[in-house]
């Protein structure tokens, strides 16, 4: 059957719009290697930098061989918790998928194990993260979006089989941040603390990362990409909405960047002040900190509540940030770009915002194209009733559990076989010379340490002597 011309078009605007979308969360993987680089001590900085390329290219060929079939593979063996179809993209494109949607989803892939590799900087030998990048955007996140985001997984919005709704996560807090969060909890707790993170009394010792630079241009570096993982999460911009005149997710994908915009600049305005309150300076890297929490919050609700309501996702977000901060210091936990507390925490605080806060027009617009006639929970306090906040919850739950039972063991067992933490003294030396071969920079600070890998040697040979 020939298709119209008018189709043809809106099929053309739509990939292109979802293409540009995956470009964006692309140039996320820019952001995460400058703000990790900024965030650890120069000696490490190579290795940082390498591990976000790992990060991309392992979870490139991982997601197209079996991540992309755990997550969207609906053929006639489908059921709610994982995919079956479509390895190493086979039988793509069809009536469902095509090319750019599956580009668009690696994007997002290669994105959670970034934010698991900051978890456990400067610290980790490199084998490890091959292992643990590869099978968590190949097996762990993919299961997780299958639940959440496949036409029949079972805490679908688009099935809403869970109380009579689904989990609304439209573009990750849970399914992208909370998972990547809570890898990297499981990884930094096993390995434990950088040497000298704490002194003999178990209290905390700044280290700075060296470059703040590289932490504000990654910031805003990210800041740009999420504009393509928020509003891009629509997939579609040409869809009306029925009895609207001018109104179709054109309109949703413009509130979208708002709310995105708002929830991050006021998480990153309250850090800033809440940081003032209790440290008694101006913070810039904790204001970045902050205004990255607030996105990872609003990326849950992001489309389906009013601009006003994210400026109060922003709010909690920073107080949820700064909160968990002061507890990792108690329990001595160690993660040098407060991914865990980040996009774990306020990842979480996303969730239960969006079951909060939701608005019913925007959850039929964006989940049922606006039909007329269609009822289903939204906000608890905008008297949604309690179907939506229930599946946030169990969403939340649902993640925790399964990243714990899969991730958990995975490291642990790298820890075992010594193949996760590295020596004290290659640590101490710094991954850069003991790991890499030299350093990131060719005037390096500290000059009492080896410039190349050639003077590191014989200083080993002479410690084992």
């Amino acid at each position: 059957m020939e298709v119209s011309w008018e189709q043809s078009v809106t099929d053309s605007i739509n990939t292109i719009y979802l293409l540009f979308s995956a470009y964006l969360v692309f140039v996320m993987q820019l952001g995460f290697a400058m703000l990790c680089a900024g965030s650890v001590r120069a000696k490490n900085a190579m290795n940082i930098m390498l591990t976000n390329v790992v990060d991309a290219v392992v979870g490139s060929i991982s997601y197209y061989l079996f991540g992309f079939a755990f997550a969207f593979g609906d053929g006639t063996n489908s059921n709610p918790f994982i995919g079956t179809t479509f390895f190493a993209l086979k039988d793509i494109p069809n009536t469902s998928y095509d090319y750019s949607y599956f580009l668009y989803q690696w994007a997002f892939a290669i994105a959670v194990a970034g934010i698991t590799s900051g978890s456990i900087a400067e610290r980790t030998q490199f084998s490890a993260y091959l292992v643990f990048s590869f099978f968590l955007s190949g097996f762990v996140y993919p299961i997780v979006v299958h639940w959440v985001w496949s036409s029949n997984g079972w805490l679908s919005p688009s099935s809403d089989t869970l109380f009579g709704s689904g989990a609304i996560d439209f573009a990750g807090s849970g399914v992208v941040h909370l998972v990547g969060g809570i890898a990297g909890l499981w990884g930094s707790f096993i390995q434990g603390p950088r040497v000298g993170r704490f002194d003999a009394f178990g209290k905390p010792v700044p280290m700075r990362g060296h470059n703040a630079t590289l932490v504000v241009l990654g910031t805003f570096l990210l800041w740009f990409g999420w504009f393509g993982f928020n509003p891009g999460s629509f997939g579609k911009i040409l869809v009306a909405y029925p009895n609207t005149t001018d109104q179709g997710n054109w309109t949703g994908i413009g509130r979208t960047a708002v709310t995105t915009t708002l929830a991050g600049s006021t998480a990153g305005l309250t850090t800033l002040f809440g940081r003032r309150l209790l440290g008694g300076h101006w913070d810039a890297l904790d204001a970045c900190n902050g205004l990255l929490g607030g996105f990872v919050a609003i990326t849950s609700g992001c489309s389906v509540v009013e601009p006003w309501a994210a400026i109060v996702c922003g709010f909690c977000a920073a107080w949820v940030l700064i909160g968990l901060n002061v507890l990792a210091l108690k329990l001595q936990f160690d993660d040098p770009l407060e991914a865990t507390q980040l996009h774990g925490g306020c990842g979480a605080w996303g969730l239960i915002f969006t079951g909060l806060f939701a608005k019913k027009d925007f959850v039929i617009q964006v989940y049922n194209s606006g039909e007329a006639g269609v009822v289903r929970p939204y906000g608890l306090l905008l008297g949604g009733g309690w179907g939506l906040i229930g599946c946030q919850v169990v969403e939340l739950l649902a993640i925790v559990a399964w990243v714990s039972i899969t991730m958990g063991p995975v490291f642990f067992a790298l820890d075992k076989l010594k193949m996760l933490r590295i020596s004290i003294d290659e640590e101490v030396a710094g991954l850069d010379i003991s790991s890499h071969g030299g350093y990131a920079y060719a005037t390096h600070p500290e000059e009492n340490h080896p410039r190349f890998y050639a003077d590191y040697m014989p200083i080993q040979g002479r410690n084992h002597s």
